[in-house]
Order: C-alpha cells, then sequence, then structure tokens
C-alpha cells in the first residue's frame, strides 16, 4: 500500500507505526514564513493560539505575556491542540485552557468567558470561526496575523491508495492540482476534514486527536 502524507514527516516514524509493508512518500504542500509585527502591551487581554507557527511567530516578534496568576492584569492563554500545547511549553508558558479545534475553542468560550478581550495570533489563512462566531456574542476579539502560509499547489503524478491532510490550506492546495478520487483520505481533525468534502463526495476517515499519533492509529485501523 503506498501513502501519501501532505506535510515532511519522518518517514521512520510512520514505519514504526505502520510497518515496512506500507511504502509512504511526505510532500509538502504549504509554506510557512514569520512576519514582523511590532509588539505591544498585552495587558488585559487573553490569548489565543491556534497553530505551533502561529507560537514560534509570536516570540520571534518579541511578545512577552504575563502569566502570574496573582497579578491582576496577567494573561490567560487558549490554544488549539496538544502539538500547540507543547510548543507554548518549550518557551516556558503554561496554558489556561486547550481545546481539540476552533469550532470548541469558539463554543467554550461563548459559554464561559463572555467577560474577556481576546487576541488570536494566527496565520493569514487561519479560519474564520473565531471572528465569525466571537463578535456576535459581543465578545471583544482580534486577530493579529504574525505568519503567513503559502500554497505551493504541487503537482503529484505518483498514484497513491491513500493521502493524509493537517490542515484545510494543504487541502486546498493540493486540491487545486490533483484529484482526490481514486484514494482513501484521512484528516487530522473535523476542520480539515470539512474542507476535504468541499473538494470530494468520498468518505473522509477524520482522527479523534489532533495529532500524528492519532492519525497513525487511524490509519492503521484502516489498512
Amino acid at each position: 500500500m503506498k501513502i501519501l502524507f501532505t506535510k515532511n514527516i519522518d518517514p521512520a516514524v510512520i514505519s514504526k507505526s505502520l510497518g515496512e509493508e506500507v511504502s509512504v512518500d511526505c510532500v509538502e504542500v504549504i509554506k510557512t514564513t514569520p512576519m514582523q509585527v511590532d509588539s505591544f502591551d498585552l495587558k488585559n487581554h487573553s490569548l489565543i493560539f491556534t497553530s505551533v507557527n502561529g507560537i514560534i511567530s509570536f516570540f520571534k516578534n518579541g511578545f512577552h505575556p504575563n502569566e502570574d496568576f496573582t497579578a491582576k492584569n496577567y494573561n490567560k492563554i487558549y490554544c488549539v491542540g496538544e502539538k500547540t500545547k507543547r510548543e507554548l511549553r518549550k518557551h516556558g508558558f503554561g496554558t489556561f485552557k486547550v481545546l481539540k479545534n476552533a469550532e470548541t475553542l469558539s463554543r467554550f468560550i461563548i459559554g464561559n468567558c463572555q467577560h474577556e478581550s481576546f487576541i488570536h495570533f494566527c496565520g493569514n489563512l487561519a479560519i474564520n470561526v473565531l471572528d465569525n462566531d466571537l463578535p456576535l456574542q459581543n465578545i471583544q476579539y482580534k486577530k493579529v496575523t504574525v505568519y503567513n502560509t503559502e500554497e505551493t499547489n504541487p503537482i503529484i503524478t505518483e498514484k497513491y491508495h491513500a493521502a493524509v491532510f493537517f490542515s484545510p490550506s494543504g487541502v486546498r492546495s493540493f486540491a487545486k492540482q490533483n484529484s482526490l478520487q481514486d484514494m482513501m483520505l484521512f484528516s487530522i481533525g473535523e476542520t480539515t476534514s470539512q474542507e476535504l468534502r468541499k473538494h470530494t463526495s468520498k468518505p473522509v476517515f477524520t482522527s479523534e486527536g489532533n495529532n500524528l499519533t492519532s492519525v497513525l492509529d487511524l490509519i492503521k485501523g484502516k489498512l
């Protein structure tokens, strides 16, 4: 069986999980570039991160959250996904709340955080769930773009039994030049699956967790 992963992942990690009988190619279908942004005071704001790249660019631009919970104006940090949480840990910061996707985060904020003001550090192609939902509930929300995502639109000539996708922008980049037919389709989460369904009527297999281990477990269960 031949599987295409639309992300650069160590093939040894995949082979260890799926076995040597599975042939794997990894092709990066998007390119991200940090942006230079003038840092500003984060006082009285809660912070949202929905990607690892958002965190990396945030700290590269010299932002410094105040995570001292005893201080009056500390910054609560909300993030999407365990991978994003781990990246925050690398920089010495924890999280107030971790949710599995932007839709779940939006529902949590609407239900529990009506009086907070939010700044979302993200890429230029970030999905619009939060900025569509939160202002309708009179929740103060601002999106700050700290990195650019470019869809590279590669042409894939090799034939595969399955393809694995990790972001909506990755789906769009692949689908622009390539067919999604005649392959099993795997997705890292429901947001990515929603984008896949815009381009095909084929079934989409969605991982329960927003991480590589969950995706690989899903694939093993379908082999």
